[in-house]
């Protein structure tokens, strides 16, 4: 299945998005849904007023997320243009509510800066309970994958060796446009899903790569962090990106008024994102 939030006259809604229509399931957003227990049956059930797809208004994949967990140094040709060594332990850092966009919103580049990077990464979606699991059992914690990108503001991230003040501008972080359930990606219970991954800006080609180079895998990453915090349903883990980043350039290179930014993962989606300066 593929689910979304969707914006409506009515408020946001969450749906089912078939190959031409979108369909209510009477929930309020995919947040909501995943905190059922029998989100899979209600959402496989679905039959509330029907949207076509074209034209769909997609509202950030999961509206208010209790936790947006983040994962820096995670692929290893990122590693590498960094000129670092791949970590012992993954890297965690936080994200809140109020950065995530929609897949097709603008994204707000901060008045403040003139450093804002892109990062193409592919999110897990969390649809159950999950604390102190094994790599093994955590494919079972998995709602679906998604795409995001987590636009970076450099100069900030930098100013201290924390960098969650670089990671927290508001309506900065794309994300959807859908959830993929890992069924209907085949992806592999014990390795994971295997996709391309990339970003263009203005249509050029400056990330591209594959999930395969993840340092930690989607299963490692959410047994390591249940031994720290429960994840609980729409949780996000946006799980690191690839080499490929405008600020290892040389010279560095960043998002500008104007620019269009698409994050692309196959077989799960595409986020397109118009970039506009803020005015204060």
């Amino acid at each position: 299945m593929r689910l979304a939030t969707i914006r409506t006259e009515a408020g946001t809604r969450a749906v089912r998005v078939d190959a031409e229509q979108a369909v209510e399931t009477g929930d309020a957003d995919l947040g909501t849904l995943l905190r059922r227990p029998d989100w899979r049956e209600r959402a496989a059930a679905a039959s509330g007023p029907a949207h076509p797809v074209d034209g769909l208004d997609y509202a950030p994949l999961v509206p208010a997320p209790e936790k947006i967990i983040c994962v820096g140094a995670n692929y290893r040709d990122h590693i590498k243009e960094m000129g670092r060594e791949p970590p012992p332990y993954p890297t965690l850092f936080a994200k809140f509510p109020p950065t995530l966009i929609g897949a097709y919103d603008d994204v707000l580049l901060p008045a403040v800066s003139e450093a804002v990077d892109w990062e193409a990464e592919l999110g897990v979606v969390i649809g159950t309970p999950t604390r102190h699991v094994t790599a093994e059992q955590a494919p079972a914690a998995i709602a679906g994958y998604t795409v995001l990108n987590d636009v970076s503001v450099r100069d900030y991230q930098n100013r201290t060796l924390q960098w969650l003040q670089g990671k927290m501008f508001e309506a900065t972080t794309p994300i959807g446009p859908t959830l993929v359930t890992p069924d209907e990606l085949g992806a592999d219970p014990v390795t994971g899903l295997s996709a391309e991954i990339s970003t263009e800006v203005d249509g050029e080609v400056l990330q591209r790569s594959n999930t395969d180079q993840l340092v930690f895998g989607a299963y490692h990453l959410i047994a390591y962090i249940s031994e720290i915090v429960t994840l609980n349903p729409g949780d996000v883990i946006a799980t690191g990106t690839p080499g490929g980043v405008g600020h290892a350039r040389k010279p560095p290179r960043y998002l500008v008024d104007g620019s269009v930014l698409t994050t692309r993962i196959a077989g799960v989606g595409e986020c397109r994102n118009t970039c506009r300066k803020e005015k204060i």
